[in-house]
């Protein structure tokens, strides 16, 4: 679990092709302190470290599958050597539960479709497939790349965030453009009340 508050932006050193796709990511995290099987969400996506160390400076490796590859935005050539990614440590008991609960479980890929200032802010807005359009909700949470965010207003299979100058220097998104893909998990309560619906 997570909560969707990026504590660290990486960078893709390599990607190799191995029947699935192994990443190696330098991070400003105490790589000694990680264990291999631990969980981190990159851009929003549970993974996996399955290897680390130190040269030429701190990093980890990760193995995502095809499954992961054909519903996140992994999938869509986003990643490379030099592209900054989101990342977060797996939530901790008794850790401070600043955004909402995030399982890292994507369930699709959103695309951005405009930007705009608005005063020192950034207003986002963001097109969901239309089957994940029914769970986002107007005041409700959404987790973008790994970010818990708030969803100001819905129409149809689209979507708007804002986002304060915080989030946008701790976090990739300040460099985000439209047309881009950016991995989307809908809000687990949101889940869960539709299929009780379904139900009824």
């Amino acid at each position: 679990m997570f909560t969707g508050i990026v504590t660290d932006q990486g960078e893709i050193l390599a990607v190799q092709r191995e029947g699935d796709l192994r990443a190696r990511i330098a991070t400003r995290y105490d790589v000694d302190r990680i264990d291999i099987g631990a969980s981190i969400s990159c851009d929003g996506v549970c993974l996996t470290v399955v290897a680390k160390g130190h040269e030429p400076r701190p990093w980890f490796e990760v193995q995502v599958s095809a499954e992961t590859l054909d519903k996140t935005s992994i999938g869509h050539n986003a990643w490379g050597p030099g592209r900054r990614i989101n990342l977060e440590r797996a939530l901790k008991v008794g850790d401070e539960l600043g955004g909402h609960i995030v399982s890292g479980h994507v369930d699709g890929v959103a695309e951005i479709v405009d930007l705009r200032t608005e005063g020192d802010s950034t207003r986002v807005t963001l097109r969901a497939p239309e089957s994940l359009a029914r769970f986002i909700a107007p005041k409700g949470s959404v987790a973008l790349d790994g970010i818990s965010l708030t969803v100001n207003e819905v129409e149809g299979a689209t979507f708007g965030v804002n986002l304060i100058p915080h989030t946008k220097e701790v976090t990739t998104w300040g460099a985000l453009r439209p047309g881009q893909p950016v991995n989307l998990e809908v809000d687990t309560m949101a889940r869960y009340v539709a299929r009780l619906r379904e139900w009824a």
